[in-house]
């Protein structure tokens, strides 16, 4: 029983004639860029993500990219982010002349620390003091909602209001989650999606959407996209062209209709693996804060929680706290990394490491001169994160079969 990280095949056999209904009709109108459908799912998903307003472009990466055009970063202008996340956050960043500021995470949701970030704001750390950053040319704050669970909004807000900085929400994987009753997108100035295909929200290609709060900023965005003409032809800023396909937005109607379905899904799916992992006697009950002392760049060096390991923890994704975690991805941390992926490969099961390599130690950061030791709690999470199998259609065999596998590689 071969079991695949993703698969795509069989989310679509259950939507197939809806998905080729509406392609078709798409490709009938010969109405391939903006238009009716592209319009018709903004406003779909502006309803279902609270939001203002939503514009759709090309991708998450060009989501991220329209906000920093939007705020006017400038070269030699600060964003803070996290080093525990996919390029494209701190890619756009320097794309602009941007310098990104990389904030470590917290150990339990591997979103960015308030506590560091509070640290670093008020000049109490090691790194602010090496940085010296003009605190003036800090423009903006980038929390990544990884893995489908937003990052603690709270403290982090009350920090963009106290130094005057504007919160770029990077939503790529969290279509739908839940901070304290709203949703992801709608705390920050700007929310960033992706709709990559391997999205909870997947296209058949590349496709994002920006939704942002205020109506200036929002008419920008909207200009931004086009090249920054309006009308046609009048070029009233320079900006790209990122545009999402009439033809992804079509597809993408059909799926949001289901969105919230599988994503409950998903989460029925953790709690089992949950369950399960439990059973086997493998959980480490109390979450370990590691540091990079523990944790070698070849692997898991950690000899903590030995032949166990951590599981995914909902913190602000807690249904007691009004969250929502939608597990984009489920991940646990395993000191024995290697082992166990080599018995996954073994049994033709799916798994994948995201992210190997924190980007505060990325070579095309490497102007920047941090050190690993800057952000120890990413570097030691990289070394022992491992993302498993978790797709709506993923049976219960199946994963009892990746759970059993699991423990006799550990046990």
């Amino acid at each position: 029983m071969s079991i695949p990280l993703l698969d795509l095949q069989a989310q679509y056999s259950t939507i197939k004639d809806e998905i080729n209904d509406a392609v078709l009709e798409v490709i009938e109108s010969q109405h391939f860029i903006m238009g009716s459908f592209v319009k018709e799912f903004e406003k779909e998903v502006a309803e279902y993500c609270e939001a203002d307003f939503a514009f759709g472009c090309a991708s998450g990466s060009d989501a991220l990219l329209l906000a920093l055009m939007a705020i006017d970063l400038q070269p030699g202008d600060y964003v803070i982010t996290s080093p525990f996340t996919f390029f494209a956050t701190a890619g756009a960043i320097q794309r602009l002349g941007g310098i990104p500021i990389f904030i470590d995470i917290e150990h339990n949701s591997f979103n960015l620390d308030p506590k560091r970030l509070r640290d670093f704001l008020e000049g109490n750390d090691e790194l602010f003091r090496r940085v010296k950053p003009d605190i003036k040319k800090i423009k903006a704050i980038i929390p990544v909602h990884l893995y489908g669970q937003m990052a603690d909004m709270e403290p982090i807000t009350e920090l963009a209001r106290e130094f005057d900085l504007k919160i770029i929400e990077d939503a790529a994987q969290s279509i739908g989650s839940k901070y304290k009753g709203v949703k992801a997108g709608n705390l920050g100035d700007f929310g960033c999606f992706s709709f990559f295909p391997s999205k909870n929200l997947g296209a058949f290609g590349d496709a994002g959407l920006i939704t942002v709060k205020n109506e200036e900023l929002a008419d920008k965005v909207n200009i931004l996209r086009l090249h920054g003409a309006r009308p046609k032809y009048y070029h009233k800023l320079v900006g790209i062209n990122s545009r999402l396909d009439a033809i992804q937005a079509a597809v993408l109607s059909v799926k949001l209709k289901y969105l919230d379905s599988w994503s409950d899904r998903r989460r029925e799916i953790a709690l089992l693996y949950n369950e399960l992992f439990e059973s086997e006697g493998l959980v480490e009950k109390e979450p370990i804060e590691c540091s990079y002392s523990c944790s070698s760049r070849g692997g898991g060096d950690c000899d903590l929680f030995d032949n166990k390991i951590i599981l995914p923890e909902e913190t602000t994704g807690a249904l007691s706290k009004d969250g929502r975690h939608i597990y984009h991805q489920y991940t646990i941390r395993t000191s024995n990394r290697e082992k166990v992926v080599s018995a996954l490969n073994a049994e033709n099961i799916g798994s994948s490491i995201y992210y190997p390599v924190p980007l505060h130690i990325q070579e095309c950061f490497s102007d920047l001169k941090y050190s690993a030791q800057d952000c120890p709690v990413s570097m030691c999470v990289s070394n022992q994160s491992l993302s498993l199998p978790i797709y709506p259609e993923l049976n219960k065999d199946q994963i009892k079969k990746i759970v059993k596998t699991i423990s006799k590689a550990l046990k």
